[in-house]
C-alpha cells in the first residue's frame, strides 16, 4: 500500500515545484504532499531549462522522504520517469519510451519530463505531461489529437504519485531496472554528449543502464559511465510505430 499523500489542487502556480516545497515545509505539513496544477507560469526543466507547456497539460509535484539511503537518491528520478510511463499507460493506454534519465517519448517528439531536487531530508519530484497540444513546438508532442478535457490530469497526476511511492517502498535494488531498461529508447543509439565531470566531450553508443542509474557508453575499445546532467545531446532512437488504434508503445 503506497503512503498516503495530500493533495492541493491548484489552477495556476508559478511552479508545482516550488509549491510543493513551500507547503512541505510549513508547520504541521503532511510528509507527503502532490501539488497538481492546471497552469504553470514559471515551470522548469532539468538544469534550470524553461518547461514550455502545452494548452492542456498535467503538471504535478510530489514531496517525498526517501526511504532509501541518501547515496541511493540519483535513481529517484529513473523512477519517476518509469512510474510516469506506468501511470500513462494505465490511465491514457499510452507507454510512452523513455529516453535516459527520465524524459518520455513518442515518435513524434517528446511529450513529458522529470524533474528532481533535493533539500535536507525532502525530494520534491515533479512531472510535466503533454497532454494536448495543437501546434506543439519543435521536438515536442502531446498525448491526445483532440482536447482530453480538464479531469484527466488529476487521474493522471493520482497514477504517477501512487506508482512512484509504491517504488519507493520497495528496496533500492529492486525499484524496476530492468524494466527500465526494457523500456529505455536510448540504448543502442549513438548519443553525443558536452561536459560532464571528468569527460569532456564525446560520442559512442549508449549500450547499458548501470545499477546506479549510470548510461554506460561504448566508446572505443571500452566503456565509459556518464550519469544524470553530463549528456546534452541524444540522437534521436527508432521507436516502435504507433498504429490507428494501438496507443500503446508496449516496451515491456
Amino acid at each position: 500500500m503506497a503512503t498516503p499523500y495530500v493533495t492541493h489542487r491548484l489552477g495556476e502556480v508559478n511552479s508545482t515545484q516550488d509549491e510543493a516545497r513551500r507547503r512541505a515545509s510549513g508547520d504541521g505539513a503532511a510528509e507527503t504532499i502532490l501539488v497538481v496544477a492546471d497552469r504553470q507560469t514559471s515551470g522548469r526543466g532539468r538544469s534550470g531549462a524553461a518547461w514550455v507547456q502545452a494548452p492542456r497539460a498535467m503538471s504535478a509535484s510530489l514531496s517525498v522522504h526517501p526511504p532509501w539511503e541518501q547515496g541511493q537518491w540519483p535513481l529517484v528520478p529513473l523512477a519517476a520517469g518509469l512510474a510516469a510511463r506506468r501511470a500513462l499507460r494505465e490511465v491514457c493506454e499510452v507507454a510512452p519510451g523513455l529516453k535516459w534519465p527520465n524524459d518520455l517519448v513518442l515518435p513524434t517528439g517528446k511529450v513529458g519530463g522529470i524533474l528532481s531536487e533535493a533539500s535536507g531530508p525532502v525530494v520534491v519530484v515533479g512531472c510535466g505531461v503533454n497532454l494536448w497540444w495543437p501546434q506543439p513546438v519543435d521536438g515536442a508532442a502531446a498525448l491526445y489529437e483532440d482536447d482530453p478535457g480538464d479531469g484527466i490530469a488529476g487521474d493522471v497526476a493520482h497514477a504517477w504519485a501512487d506508482e512512484l511511492l509504491a517504488t519507493l517502498e520497495r528496496p533500492a535494488g529492486a525499484w524496476g531496472l530492468d524494466e527500465y531498461r526494457t523500456a529505455c529508447v536510448t540504448l543502442g543509439t549513438e548519443i553525443v554528449w558536452e561536459g560532464g565531470i571528468g569527460r569532456g566531450n564525446g560520442r559512442g553508443v549508449a549500450v547499458d543502464v548501470a545499477s546506479d542509474g549510470a548510461l554506460v557508453v561504448a566508446v572505443g575499445d571500452g566503456t565509459i559511465a556518464l550519469r544524470s546532467g553530463s549528456v546534452r545531446s541524444i540522437r534521436p532512437a527508432s521507436l516502435p510505430h504507433l498504429h490507428p488504434g494501438d496507443r500503446g508503445a508496449e516496451s515491456s
